[in-house]
Parts: C-alpha cells; structure tokens; sequence
C-alpha cells in the first residue's frame, strides 16, 4: 500500500470515478480536477506525488497545464490521451510529461506506470559533479549550468543526463537508457529517447547539430564525453 498523493484529472466523470475507486484502494490519496485551470489550483494548494494528465479538455488543456507545471516543479506527469500516433507522443514529452499512456488502458499497467514513476522519485546513487567551464552539473543540488548560466532540465532530461554521465565514455544502448530513466517496462519507445535526447542537447550543447558532450553511437545508443581535463582545471583553480 502507498501514501502518495495522486492528482487524476479528466473531463469525464466516470473515468475520474473508476480511478479514484481503484486508487484509493490501493492506498493512495487521490485529489481530482476536471480541465487544467482547475488542476493548477489543485495543485499548487495540495502539492501531489503525481499528477495523471489528460490531454484533451474543455479549457485549457492537458499539455498546457503540464508546460505550466512543469515551470516551477519536477513532479512526475503522467499523460493520458486516445492519441497514439508519434506525434502526439512527441508533443506530450515535448511539454514535459515523462510518461504517456493511451485509453483506454488497464488499470494494472496504470498501477504499474505509477510505481514506476514514483520509484524514480526516490534518492539517486551519488554521481560526481561536473566541473569545467563549459558545463557545470550538480546532481546533489539538480542545478545545472551552461557556459556560466543557469539552465532548468525537466526531471525527464535530468535523468538522462545523470545516467549518461555515470557512464561517461561508455556507449549505452537505447534499450538500456529508455529502462532506466523510463523503467523495466520500456524500451521499444525510441520516440521517448529521441525527442529528450535533443531537448538535453538544445539546453547544454553549445551547438546542438554539432554535440560535443552527448555523442550518438550508431545503432548502438549515447555516450557522454566530459568537458575536457583542461577546461576542468581551469575552473578549479580559479
């Protein structure tokens, strides 16, 4: 059984009554809204563990309320939506959701999206920070900082990045970066990979067309290069 807090939200009132139902049962705490004007007052009053997002609604809509949320927090976005086409999945991550699900759809995969996101919410193992001029990361503190500015990841783009650089110089397989930053669930969802692949890129990379930290491995997956030592100790001894 879990305590979280789960904020489902979704115009219609039969699909909000059967999730509270099989939410509640398992333990969470569930608060609802019915379009996204609505969900940002929810929100910020009850600060929820998760936010399930319906895409379509009267008002404002799901990916407007979660590009809003996603300017002041880092809390898991669950998408909900009839659409399956890659656009439209490109559209849900590219407004800062980390998870996309299609009705209608089963509750138990549901449950299991739920945990999945809620784990990936828990402490991280420690990675060392990066210091250089170029590019400064602080996985303690989640700040991140490009040629001295201060740039805001998505909590998607952070663990990509962490991941990434735990493994510097080494090659990772799309399969293995989209089950560990999505979970053990995934990786046939290439379009999930690509599209936080260039949304890290356009924030870190001095030219995104050109990388020189997130290098692609044909066929294969990324590899993150370090700034180099030259640049590092530069910074250090100032």
């Amino acid at each position: 059984m879990s305590s979280a807090k789960i904020l489902v939200v979704d115009d219609a009132p039969q699909l909000r009554r059967v999730m509270r139902a099989t939410l509640t049962a398992e333990g969470y705490t569930i608060f609802e809204a019915r379009e996204g004007a609505e969900a940002l007052e929810v929100f910020r009053a009850k600060r929820p563990d998760i936010i399930l997002l319906d895409v379509n609604m009267p008002g404002m809509n799901g990916l407007e309320a979660c590009r809003e949320i996603r300017r002041t927090s880092d809390v898991p976005i669950i998408m909900l939506t009839v659409r399956n086409a890659e656009r439209d999945k490109v559209l849900a991550l590219d407004a800062g959701a980390d998870d996309y699900v299609v009705k209608p759809f089963g509750m138990q995969e549901l449950l299991a999206r739920i945990r999945a996101a809620l784990r990936r919410t828990l402490p991280q193992d420690k990675v060392p920070a990066i210091l250089s001029k170029e590019l400064s990361v602080d996985f303690e503190a989640r700040r991140v900082r490009v040629q001295g500015r201060e740039v805001h990841l998505t909590p998607k783009e952070f663990e990509l990045l962490r991941q990434l650089v735990a493994n510097q110089g080494k090659p990772l397989t799309h399969r293995r970066l989209l089950q560990s930053v999505w979970g053990p669930d995934y990786g046939n969802e290439p379009e999930y990979l690509r599209v936080t692949i260039n949304q890290l890129r356009k924030k870190i990379e001095r030219d995104p067309a050109h990388p020189k930290f997130i290098l692609t491995e044909p066929w294969i997956g990324y590899r993150f290069e370090p700034p180099s030592a030259r640049t590092a100790a530069s910074v250090e001894s100032r």
